[in-house]
């Protein structure tokens, strides 16, 4: 995955907020490549802060790959230049994000099944069973609907999700729904061990939700703006 991340003025206290995601989130955002959607500083900045904007984000070591919001014309003559400026079609799919404003989360080159990875339903299946555990290293996308693994997700894997997600075992990788249905969408563990929970553009990780909550059986959900984690009786 890669994160679409949408950089906002006053630069100071943006960065500072996302140093700060960064050092709780240290494992979302390491090795993903990044689009920035410099749309809003555009606007409320100008064009000379755009490129401060993409230094900025480069010089935390995040991998920017391509630019949203702005015309190629304003990047031509700078190192940036060789960036693609339009990246949105059917092969970017938005997927949630960090709580941090304008960070969300996009799928640039949708991982398909392989002799590596579990074997997926048909593209236009309205969901996906997963009827062995998901090893450690595998991503299992699919877009259109739900994901139901029967078995666990180990460490280092993760599951994303158009709609929900619902793992018969112990969910311990991470797990990111709402893809497609955005809010509505939950996710449903039988025993929760996971290192990152998101649903539509918010997430938490797991020094985030308490203790009380490691090891049982949880929904995840969205709720008023907040990503809201209980036990299920």
């Amino acid at each position: 995955m890669a994160l679409v991340i949408a950089p906002e003025a006053p630069f100071g206290e943006w960065f500072a907020a996302l140093d700060q995601q960064m050092r709780g989130s240290a494992g979302f955002f390491s090795d993903r490549p990044v689009v920035a959607d410099l749309a809003a500083v555009l606007e409320d900045v100008g064009q000379e802060a755009v490129l401060v904007a993409l230094d900025g984000l480069e010089g935390r070591g995040l991998k920017v790959i391509g630019v949203e919001g702005v015309r190629p014309t304003l990047l031509a003559g700078t190192r940036w230049g060789r960036l693609p400026t339009s990246l949105h079609g059917r092969d970017v799919a938005r997927e949630p994000g960090a709580e941090l404003p304008g960070a969300s989360a996009a799928e640039p080159s949708v991982a398909t099944p392989s002799a590596a990875t579990p074997s997926a339903a048909t593209p236009s299946a309205p969901s996906l069973l997963i009827d062995r555990p998901v090893r450690s290293g595998q991503s299992v996308i699919f877009e259109e609907g739900d994901i139901t693994v029967v078995g666990a997700v180990a460490s280092g894997a993760e599951v994303i999700a158009g709609g929900s997600i619902h793992v018969y075992g112990a969910l311990r990788g991470r797990a990111i729904a709402g893809l497609k249905s955005g809010q509505g969408a939950r996710i449903f563990c039988r025993k929760l061990e996971a290192e990152l929970v998101g649903v539509d553009r918010l997430y938490r990780t797991a020094e985030n939700w308490g203790a009380e909550l490691h090891g049982r059986a949880v929904q995840v959900r969205c709720d008023r703006g907040a990503l809201r984690l209980s036990t299920l009786v």
